[in-house]
């Protein structure tokens, strides 16, 4: 029998897992410094890091939706508590940058198939109405693994020393997975929820299928251009950005990067609320946070000098709604795809803001070494002013395609949705 503490337990078992992928996601964040010295890198070869694991999260999306739509959220999970606690645990251990670069690979690869099961559990154990609103809840609670992986993690890293950081992150895992087999099933009638066996022209038709939806379009767009700017900041560049180019200290640089991750859990329920009570007004929403972020990236780039404070939280607020702004994306694919398709559309909308995340990342680092004279890594304000720079080409193409798609949608499926009194995508 199914009870509300039920439905309950079983989203804070999957939101803890995915709290704790994302702890392992960016505790790289606040270690860019230590793994330079660890391993003797460039800031080309810090990024790759980053970027490695974001490509293999990117790269998996699709794959990952897929399984889930045939085995189930139960077994795609479990495998990722598995795979990125021994990833982390291998990181822990490495001491040197080909095996620090395989172990952050296998890290990607246990977070990618985290946040799609969780959401596929939630549009399973509740009911329509409130689908908006735990969604943006997960995506904005999941984030206090990255405040964890700030401040707790600095502290760590200054006192355990790298290995013991690393190891003790990684036996959060087996505790987790005892939670996950005992509490979660699939569906609040079935353990496992195993989809029909597709040969690989079925698998390419769904994927055809999802993708020929002008509302996956729209939202794989909207999760472009509004989180990776986040993303540079929470998993690496931003730490040494606020320090070296701003002249924060480390202790207020890590406020701030904390501060990116207080906004993101305080916009998610408001956010959430404003789209499940206005859906027509989804893309809006999504084009006015890529505005304010832009906007308050261009007042502290261009400040003379170093910009103060206020103004630096200004630009993390922006930063910080970004990440709420994009699960905008899902919700428009929730209202666009039949349930057997849903979680391969999401994996094909999450792709596309950890694309834009592996772009932003190495454009930075490749920028800061292009213009720092030989192979020094003492970069100059005029470099991080530039290499910061890149992101407003990525917000122009995510708005432009974001305003073509919603036009799109208003013309081929906004008339008969409101006929039929439907809440389909804007």
């Amino acid at each position: 029998m199914t009870t509300p503490r039920r439905v309950w337990l079983v989203w804070g078992v999957a939101l803890a897992i995915y709290v704790v992928a994302v702890f392992h996601r960016t505790s790289l964040a606040v270690a860019g410094l230590a793994a330079t010295e660890r391993f003797d890198l460039t800031a080309s070869q810090l990024g790759t890091f980053t970027m490695l694991q974001l490509l293999v999260y990117a790269a998996m999306q699709i794959p990952v939706g897929l399984l889930i739509d045939r085995l189930g959220p139960r077994t795609v999970l479990t495998a990722s508590v598995i795979t990125v606690s021994l990833g982390q645990a291998g990181f822990a251990l490495a001491e040197s940058y080909p095996a620090a670069l395989a172990a952050r690979a296998l890290v990607g690869m246990g977070d990618a198939m985290t946040f799609i099961c969780v959401l596929r559990l939630v549009s399973t154990w509740f009911d329509q109405r409130r689908i908006p609103l735990i969604t943006q809840l997960t995506g904005s609670s999941g984030q206090i693994g990255a405040i964890a992986a700030a401040v707790p993690m600095t502290w760590a890293l200054t006192e355990l020393g790298w290995t013991t950081s690393y190891l003790v992150a990684a036996a959060i895992g087996p505790v987790l997975l005892a939670a996950l087999l005992l509490v979660v099933h699939d569906s609040p009638a079935r353990r496992h929820e195993r989809g029909h066996p597709m040969s690989r022209l079925q698998l390419v038709g769904s994927l055809r299928a999802s993708w020929s939806q002008p509302g996956t379009r729209l939202g794989f767009w909207v999760h472009f251009a509004t989180p990776f700017s986040a993303h540079v900041l929470v998993l690496l560049w931003g730490f040494p950005f606020l320090v070296v180019s701003e002249g924060v200290s480390e202790t207020t640089a890590g406020a701030l990067l904390s501060l990116i991750i207080v906004i993101v859990v305080l916009a998610g329920p408001v956010l959430g609320w404003l789209v499940g009570n206005h859906p027509w007004h989804r893309s809006t929403v999504a084009l006015a946070t890529i505005v304010a972020m832009a906007a308050t990236w261009a007042l502290v780039l261009a400040w003379p000098g170093d910009a103060p404070l206020w103004a630096l939280v200004l630009m993390i607020v922006a930063v910080g709604c970004g990440g709420p702004a994009s699960m905008i994306g899902f919700d428009v694919a929730r209202t666009s795809n039949p349930p057997a398709r849903l979680a391969s559309a999401t994996g094909i909308i999450n792709v596309a803001g950890f694309f834009a995340a592996v772009v932003a990342v190495f454009s930075v680092g490749a920028v800061l070494d292009l213009m720092t004279p030989g192979s020094s890594s003492d970069y100059p304000d005029s470099a991080w002013r530039v290499a910061m720079g890149v992101q407003f080409v990525l917000w122009g193409v995510g708005a432009l395609q974001i305003w073509r798609y919603r036009r799109i949608v208003r013309q081929t499926i906004g008339r008969d949705a409101v006929e039929s009194g439907s809440t389909m995508v804007l």
